[in-house]
């Protein structure tokens, strides 16, 4: 397990020859490039939008219910036309949805009201129109009010009442807020709820006449990849009148084989180490037995490139963690099978070969401590048999599993300060990182000491709470401070 070491790779090269240099470039591979010409714009990002909008487009047409015949033919297939036509008929889609959502809500809000047009404010001598859903047990008040009205609907609970008044009534005269109906007649909104409804439907045809592309989007997706990566490839390079420049991040390990393709190309080759201050991708290299835990740090969060792989300590920590949360013997035998007949099929690919260990790991940790807790399928062996013999720990007795529990997790914590500390040998800030650790566990002794009386451990927790205090105060900053050599000089006078 560890980070490959990067070197910065410079070539140059004249201009006439760019677009060669990066299309060798890009069959040769292994390489990252690096932007000469700063933060890129949101348009140059473009070629890299294009390529999700294409997965996007395939993702919705193998959505699909129905599935035309597969053209085979590339003849006629226009690959970045047919990705835009299906984004757009799903675009429409979803808006024709909303808009059906809108018009069956509406519809619904206003069906009680009947059909009606709104009269013009000069049809009524100025007076307007206000609706109103009273419950019935309010209506005295309606009844009570000076407010000219009339009931025009009503349900088992509620009274459909119109107002007409040249201002709205105010908060008082009316025991309920107005209900805003709109000006659009019921008849108008049945009849666009049918426009919509058809239109949804020919959305839904021509999706469906789309997928006929999908075999070719397929076919073509690996080589539109490839182009747009190498068109996003020519937006990183600086590029004078005669000349130009590109710069990547190159393995130690591949270095000879970028210099033999400089040299066949005639390009200015230089090499240089990381000055500290950059900060070059993460590259990750594990043996396939354990590169599962790989896999699951990339699903994460990758390290920094000046920090640790974490891989193999990811690996058991899962399978640990997996195997303590399942509990069971019996539900880990039952995944261990399904693991089994899938053996062979996962091993045609490095994932699946890497996923397939990370599995044999978790499920035989899993049935391992679902053996020493005793519990098949949540039942617990009979006594005097050999399952109960094997039975280690008491999955009821809660003050044991929390000790377990945070043993562990003082573990993993202390560990990785440890490792920390190793990263930082060089500085004196290693000791900072030594601190925590001595301070998780001396913390863990003393609850133990405290829960058993203990005095000997108790001592020993204290002492180890001494030195991490020390190391925390004096060292967490590499900054000199004059109380040092004071406190240090006392410490030792004591000791």
């Amino acid at each position: 397990m560890a980070i490959v070491t990067l070197k910065k790779v410079t070539l140059c090269g004249l201009i006439a020859d760019k677009s060669a240099v990066l299309d060798e470039l890009q069959c040769l591979g292994g390489t990252h490039l690096i932007s000469l010409r700063g933060a890129l714009k949101k348009s140059d990002s473009a070629p890299a939008q294009h390529i999700d909008e294409a997965l996007l487009a395939l993702k919705y047409l193998q959505q699909c219910g129905k599935h035309r015949h597969q053209v085979r033919q590339p003849e006629g297939f226009d690959f970045n036309a047919v990705v835009q036509e299906v984004l757009v008929v799903k675009n429409n889609f979803l808006d024709l949805q909303d808009q059906l959502e809108f018009l069956q809500e509406r519809i619904a809000g206003v069906t009680l009201w009947g059909d009606f047009n709104l009269p013009e404010a000069e049809q009524l001598s100025g007076y307007k129109l206000w609706f109103y859903i009273v419950p019935k047990r309010l209506m005295s008040k309606v009844r009570a009010s000076e407010q000219v009205w009339e009931q025009v609907n009503q349900t088992n609970t509620e009274a459909y009442i119109a107002v007409i008044a040249k201002d709205e009534p105010s908060g008082k005269a009316m025991p309920v807020p107005r209900t805003h109906t709109g000006k659009v007649p019921l008849s108008q909104l049945f009849k666009e709820l049918e426009n919509i409804q058809l239109a949804i439907e020919d959305a839904h045809a021509k999706r469906e006449y789309l997928t006929r592309w999908m075999l070719l989007i397929m076919l073509n997706l690996a080589e539109y990849r490839n182009q747009s990566e190498l068109q996003a490839a020519h937006l990183l390079t600086r590029d004078e009148p005669e000349v130009f420049v590109l710069q990547s991040w190159v393995a130690a390990e591949d270095l000879s084989r970028v210099e033999q393709f400089a040299a066949k190309l005639q390009l200015a080759y230089l090499q240089e180490a990381p000055d500290g201050d950059e900060l070059p991708p993460t590259l990750l290299k594990n043996s396939n037995t354990f590169a599962g835990g790989e896999e699951i740090v990339k699903f994460y969060q990758m390290p920094n490139y000046y920090g640790w792989d974490p891989s193999i300590v990811v690996f058991f920590s899962f399978a640990l963690f997996f195997a303590m949360i399942l509990s069971d013997a019996g539900y880990a035998a039952v995944f261990m099978s399904f693991l089994i007949l899938k053996w062979q099929p996962m091993g045609a690919s490095i994932k699946g070969i890497r996923f397939r260990q990370l599995l044999l790991i978790t499920l035989s940790a899993s049935l391992l401590w679902g053996v020493m807790v005793g519990s098949y399928f949540g039942v617990s062996p009979e006594a005097a048999t050999l399952a109960a013999k094997l039975k280690l720990f008491d999955m009821n007795d809660f003050d044991s599993m929390m000790k377990i529990s945070l043993f562990i997790g003082v573990i993993h914590i202390a560990f990785a300060n440890l490792v920390q500390a190793y990263q930082h040998r060089q500085k004196t800030t290693r000791f900072a990182s030594l601190g925590w650790a001595l301070f998780v566990i001396a913390g863990f002794m003393l609850w133990q000491a405290t829960d058993s009386q203990q005095a000997v451990l108790e001592q020993g927790a204290y002492g180890l709470l001494s030195v991490a205090v020390v190391c925390l105060i004096l060292f967490s900053s590499e900054r000199p401070t004059r109380c040092n050599h004071g406190i240090l000089s006392y410490i030792f006078l004591m000791a």
